[in-house]
């Protein structure tokens, strides 16, 4: 429980009614029970040397499958909204794997948390390849057996979890699974990804599903300076790390050129790709400041990015840093928002934060503290200023698997020893608890 003293001074704006407050979670980062699913591509890339940076994998993690009941019902006691957890395909096409989500969709109803479903969270069975057309179709399949097993007690979906991470991580720079280095030669995953996005939302509503989103991961993009080069090589960042995922969904195209790079009938696409939506969702972690490339490799956020890229990352000075080594910086989710607001207009529609966070350590995680109440104020600025965001979700109730971090990286509201892997809330939780009680306080008068 957060104390007085942890808790911020000045008053929280108060949300509209009926704003959606939940926290994130994704099936590889936490469930474990590796044995009782099919292999994905993150099993075979966690098992080669090197891959992982404390040599750990995810077969036990937080060992969510069998523990599920207890962390709903920190879930409850939490007061959240809605619980966002991802589906795994390979689980979900293993034999009984779908009573797992049956049995947890239940439990969450049961305690009045509204259960919200992603449906790819980077975990792709092994022996598919986003680099291959089909996989789309595969995909929209495997949509359809979860729709039609979940869908009288799942009323929102999130088809795919930040295909642009997935295609630079995993199939430009090689630090992700599947670990391909294939840089610009990776537009395909790319396509593939959105195709299957626009293919899923189709099988969604065939299934009679009505409440259907995405979660782009997404940042203001910085300049280093004035030069003509650094704006150049930022506005060619953003093209690829922002444009290219929210245009296609928004408006229906490429940016100029990305189109004439991608395989198959673009067009014919675009049209399953542009499917509406009910709402976009957001995950946002901060800015990046991007100039002309140096001619030299650059470690930035454990992440190293090859010296031919047309662009460089440098860092955001005067900034607080995250353990992660990310800047701080709220005030980017106000620009964010905004800036896609005057730049989509009727495009857009609602949107819904579906991840904010931050790794630190410690179970008196005051910096943690002071990150999310930063950024649930500057949420409200947007909303001030006539952006219609519907829901805000923290990264993440747990620490779990970081992926290519391990178990380094703690983004939790809850810590796990995992050694025993006991749950312990942190101080944060607290913080968040008092938040959700307090926005729901009807105003005196």
């Amino acid at each position: 429980m957060a104390t007085d003293d942890a808790m911020p001074a000045k008053p929280m704006p108060r949300f509209p009614d009926g704003f959606l407050w939940g926290v994130s979670t994704s099936a590889h980062q936490i469930e474990g029970a590796a044995a009782l699913r099919g292999p994905s591509v993150w099993d075979a890339f966690t098992a080669e040397p090197g891959r992982v940076k404390d040599g750990s994998t995810a077969a036990v993690a937080c060992d969510h499958y069998h523990r599920y009941r207890e962390d709903v019902a920190l879930l409850a006691d939490l007061g959240v909204d809605a619980y966002r957890f991802s589906v795994s395909w390979t689980r979900a096409d293993s034999p009984g794997g779908l009573d797992f989500y049956d049995r947890l969709v239940d439990e969450l109803c049961a305690a009045g948390v509204r259960p919200v479903a992603t449906l790819f969270h980077w975990d792709l069975p092994a022996g598919l390849d986003w680099l291959e057309r089909d996989t789309a179709a595969r995909f929209a399949e495997y949509v359809s057996a979860v729709a039609g097993r979940l869908g009288d007690r799942v009323g929102k979906w999130i088809t795919l979890n930040e295909p642009a991470e997935h295609t630079l991580l995993g199939h430009a720079l090689g630090t992700h699974a599947p670990g391909r280095k294939l840089l610009f030669d990776a537009l395909p995953a790319a396509h593939h990804q959105l195709l299957a996005h626009g293919l899923a939302v189709r099988a969604l509503r065939a299934a009679g599903m009505a409440d259907v989103g995405i979660a782009n991961s997404h940042g203001p993009t910085w300049p280093a300076s004035d030069d003509p080069a650094d704006r150049e090589a930022a506005e060619f960042y953003d093209l690829l790390l922002n444009r290219m995922f929210a245009d296609p969904l928004l408006t229906g195209r490429y940016p100029e050129g990305i189109g004439d790079l991608m395989p198959g009938d673009v067009a014919a696409d675009l049209e399953i790709i542009a499917e509406p939506l009910d709402w976009y969702g957001v995950n946002y972690y901060a800015p990046t400041r991007v100039g002309a490339p140096q001619g030299a490799e650059i470690e930035f956020g454990g992440v190293t990015l090859p010296a031919e890229l047309p662009f460089s990352v440098r860092e955001i000075e005067g900034r607080p840093l995250t353990d992660f080594g990310w800047p701080v910086v709220p005030e980017g989710l106000t620009e964010l928002l905004t800036g896609f607001r005057e730049r989509y207009g009727d495009r857009l529609p609602p949107v819904v934060i579906t991840e904010n966070g931050c790794s630190y350590e410690g179970l008196d995680d005051r910096d943690r503290i002071a990150y999310l109440d930063g950024h649930v104020r500057a949420l409200h600025r947007a909303v001030e200023a006539g952006v219609d965001v519907r829901g805000y979700f923290v990264w993440s109730l747990l620490d779990n698997f970081e992926w290519a971090e391990g178990y380094a990286r703690r983004f939790g509201l809850v810590h796990v020893d995992f050694a025993t892997l006991e749950r312990t809330p942190k101080a944060s939780y607290g913080w968040f608890r008092d938040l959700l009680a307090e926005q729901r306080r009807v105003p005196v008068g």
